[in-house]
Order: C-alpha cells, then sequence, then structure tokens
C-alpha cells in the first residue's frame, strides 16, 4: 500500500490528479470518449506510455471503470464513477478561470465549452454536464449487459 505523502486533503487529491493529464482524460470522457484509441487522438498528444499509466491509476482509485462489449472483447470501455463525475466543477472553474486571466487563444474544445455556458449560471452548467454525462454512462452500461 502507498504512503500518504501529507495528511493535507489538497495534496491527497492532488496525488491521484495533480499531473497534467488525469484531469485531461477525465475531461475527454465527459466529451464522449471511452477507448484508448479515442484519447490518443486528443490534440494533447498523450504517449501511449503514460496514458496507460494514468488510465490504471484513476481506475485504482476510483474515478473511472472500464469495461468490455460482449461482442468485441477486446476493446476496453472507460466510463466515470459517481466520483469521477464529482471532478467536472473543478475542471469548468480551471477553465474559467484560465479563460480570465491567461492572455491567450484557446482551442476548439475549450472555446466551444465556454461560448456554450455563456450567460448561464456556473452551477446551472456544471449540472447540464453532468446530468448529460449520466445519461451517457447509461447508455454505455446498457450496452454491456
Amino acid at each position: 500500500m502507498k504512503k500518504d505523502r501529507s495528511n493535507c486533503p489538497l495534496t491527497s487529491a492532488l496525488d491521484i490528479i495533480g499531473d497534467k493529464w488525469s484531469l485531461i482524460i477525465i475531461r475527454d470522457i465527459f466529451l464522449g470518449k471511452k477507448t484508448f484509441t479515442e484519447f490518443i487522438k486528443s490534440s494533447e498528444k498523450i504517449a501511449t506510455n503514460i496514458l496507460a499509466n494514468r488510465l490504471e491509476l484513476l481506475t485504482a482509485n476510483g474515478l473511472i471503470k472500464v469495461t468490455k462489449l460482449p461482442n468485441d472483447r477486446k476493446t476496453k470501455l472507460y466510463y466515470l464513477t459517481d466520483k469521477g463525475i464529482d471532478m467536472y466543477p473543478i475542471i469548468y472553474e480551471m477553465m474559467q478561470w484560465s479563460d480570465r486571466n491567461l492572455n491567450k487563444k484557446f482551442g476548439s474544445i475549450g472555446t466551444e465549452l465556454l461560448k456554450n455556458s455563456q450567460g448561464q449560471s456556473t452551477k446551472k452548467v456544471i449540472s447540464k454536464m453532468t446530468s448529460s454525462y449520466l445519461n451517457t454512462r447509461e447508455e454505455i452500461l446498457a450496452k454491456v449487459k
């Protein structure tokens, strides 16, 4: 069992999601990516060994689960647990912070998400996104039954 480096809640969270890839993977799952191949095609260009490691870390810490389709036992489908879904407010707030404080042009993923949320409360945006993902997760789980 891995020893905690600190008993601070922030440190504990950063031990799981504090690298530069874990929140991107969670974001991509929210946006509909489900397979290793789909994650590899992200514009951020994550290396395959790092992706495999982060998927394993997120699975071991209960943020994602993995399943396979009955008719395709080779392809793994990754989906968020409730714990993983609870990360969306953090992702959304970080995107808003970047939009407000970093003087740069963002790519299509961030721009589209921020544009679609204009004029809505943060609470409403987060609620809509998490509800939408819960429907997606139900569709995934219905396919594997």
